[in-house]
């Protein structure tokens, strides 16, 4: 792991390389509920931002090209999670089909972080001197009634 400097002055940022290995999948779901678990978020926070890091990974692994890095951005407000990879195809998820084993990925995103995702162009933190895409996800660190904008049922 490196500790960078944030961007925002009161955060932290972390960044993690991965090799595309089937056990890298895994590790990255360890980081992250490591990480999240010693900030004393609520376990449910946790969990979804464990399930997302895995499809971030997965999806990475599967559709984008490496090297690749995974980053956790902490301030007092939010968490955000960002895997980085090298290719310059940005993710669309394929329309929803039922008895698909594959496709689902973005749904969920979408769906646990409340819509607050995407994917743009990134330096990778890592290597400065290479450029490639950030798929990421951001969840606020204390849910209150009324910061959240429930989902549509079947959006």
């Amino acid at each position: 792991m490196t500790r960078l400097r944030s961007a925002r002055p009161s955060g932290k940022q972390y960044v993690w390389p991965l090799v595309q290995d089937a056990r890298t999948v895994r590790h990255a779901r360890t980081i992250i509920h490591r990480e999240l678990s010693a900030l004393a978020l609520c376990s449910d926070l946790v969990d979804d931002a464990v399930l997302m890091v895995s499809e971030l990974v997965t999806n990475a692994f599967l559709y984008g090209a490496g090297p690749y890095e995974l980053a956790l951005h902490i301030d007092a407000k939010e968490i955000m999670c960002v895997v980085v990879d090298s290719s310059p195809i940005l993710p669309a998820p394929p329309p929803p089909d039922v008895s698909a084993e594959h496709g689902r990925g973005l749904r969920i995103i979408a769906r646990l972080s409340d819509g607050f995702h995407g994917c743009h162009p990134q330096r990778y933190l890592t290597r400065p001197d290479l450029v490639g895409k950030a798929t990421w996800f951001a969840l606020p660190r204390r849910v209150t009634p009324g910061n959240v904008v429930p989902i549509r049922p079947g959006a």
